[in-house]
């Protein structure tokens, strides 16, 4: 068979099936809802005094919602005591927490989120104290956020002195932190699979082989993004399909993911249409190999699909083709027009879909999306308002989309948080 792509996965990587036993976390599991931040609370009663229940009683039905737990730092005793306290309180609730692991070295390519640990070593200690604030009780961890999408080579001034990671580094480092979680008797650990509209399906399955998936339960797709649930759960089959294919000895795909079809090809990207025609390529070419790897889907912020941005050419904004493609390629960042997806549940329906998770915290801010972080471009001679800054220099600051400095990265976005509650699909109040 002709390849499909470019990537071959190392002998190394190429093991039998996977040791996730099936759908370990139950359709009845009851997921466990954090406590608010003081800034929603605040962002809620403000509404309230000022008389617009509706937009409070929408926001609190949204922090009223399970969601994730992010770890993003600190020492290793520090983690361990957080991580354990969360545990303690999902519980008292009877539920499972899912908790997000989010501080490998070189993490988000030093960008909008950087941070992370500082080597390898340091990471190793600091996983391990989060595995043991887990211990026994019942927990899905999701690791590592754009771990495998974003590899170090994907990243700006990979090789250099001011970003010293490699990609055999970040490897060995998922594929510890798989084992140190794994060895707790009640976790579901699922690893970085990107989403629908970035990495190819064989990409991906090179990159969850090196990162050890078939140890883990599986993987995860959309955190942080906005892509339709309809393209990730075909998305995520075919990933499955690709790792059953290319782990079967006796396939002739055997080690070569990029034998595998994907969202590209024969399927276009761009258009849902021809997407069948990729699942009728896994149909014709499973020759016997069972699909086995979950996954699991991040609904808090896809409820509108992704921001096209083509409002923007038009009357009033009048932006050109260039400008509408630079924000078309930062559309994961701060887009407006986005509303909730589906609810957190176990109960999917689809055999290896686990469950729709709230994996991005819903009205945390993805960073200060500007046009000095090239996410952003805006022609103000075109148009723009009274209030907007006038000089180059503010103007690289400014986020002409919401019309605002965004907050930065993590930071609570009060006009996003409300916007997310308003445009949910379906509606957070049932109407």
């Amino acid at each position: 068979m002709a390849a499909l792509g470019v990537c071959a996965v190392p002998g190394s990587a190429q093991a039998a099936a996977s040791s996730a036993d099936g759908h370990t976390l139950p359709a009845h599991a009851r997921l466990f809802v954090p406590p608010p931040t003081s800034a929603a609370v605040s962002q809620i009663v403000q509404l309230a005094k000022g008389g617009d229940l509706k937009d409070a009683a929408l926001l609190t039905t949204m922090e009223a919602t399970p969601q994730a737990v992010w770890f993003t730092g600190g020492t290793p005793d520090q983690v361990r005591t957080q991580v354990h306290q969360t545990m303690v309180e999902a519980a008292l609730e009877n539920a499972v927490p899912v908790l997000v692991a989010y501080d490998i070295p070189g993490r988000d390519c030093a960008q909008y989120s950087a941070g992370g640990a500082l080597d390898a070593a340091s990471y190793e200690a600091w996983i391990s104290a989060f595995a043991a604030g887990i211990g026994d009780g019942n927990a899905v961890v999701i690791l590592e956020p754009d771990a495998l999408g974003n590899l170090p080579s994907n990243c700006g001034g990979f090789g250099t002195g001011t970003y010293p990671f490699t990609d055999a580094d970040r490897y060995a480092e998922v594929d510890d932190a798989v084992g140190a979680l794994e060895a707790k008797p009640n976790t579901d650990v699922y690893l970085d699979g990107t989403h629908s509209g970035w990495q190819s399906v064989g990409t991906m399955t090179q990159r969850l082989l090196l990162g050890d998936v078939q140890q883990a339960q599986g993987f995860y797709l959309n955190v942080s993004n906005y892509q339709p649930d309809n393209e990730l759960t075909d998305y995520g089959q075919w990933i499955s399909d690709c790792i059953a294919i290319t782990t079967d000895p006796s396939h002739w795909a055997y080690g070569n993911p990029g034998d595998c079809a994907s969202q590209y090809y024969p399927a276009t990207q761009s258009d849902f249409s021809t997407w069948d025609l990729t699942t009728q390529w896994y149909a014709a070419n499973m020759d016997g190999a069972v699909a086995a790897t979950h996954y699991v889907i991040d609904t808090s912020r896809n409820g509108q699909g992704p921001n096209a941005m083509a409002a923007y050419a038009a009357a009033p904004y009048n932006q050109s083709a260039s400008v509408i493609s630079t924000l078309v390629s930062g559309n994961w960042c701060n887009p407006p027009a986005s509303g909730l997806g589906l609810r957190p549940t176990a109960q999917t329906g689809v055999p290896l879909l686990d469950a729709y998770l709230w994996v991005k915290t819903p009205g945390q801010s993805d960073g200060q999306c500007d046009a000095a972080g090239g996410v952003r471009a805006w022609d103000y001679s075109a148009y723009t308002q009274t209030g907007w800054p006038t000089d180059t220099a503010d103007q690289s600051l400014f986020d002409p989309l919401w019309g605002l400095t965004d907050p930065a990265a993590g930071a609570w976005f009060p006009q996003q948080a409300l916007q997310l509650a308003q445009e949910a699909n379906p509606p957070l109040l049932g109407h």
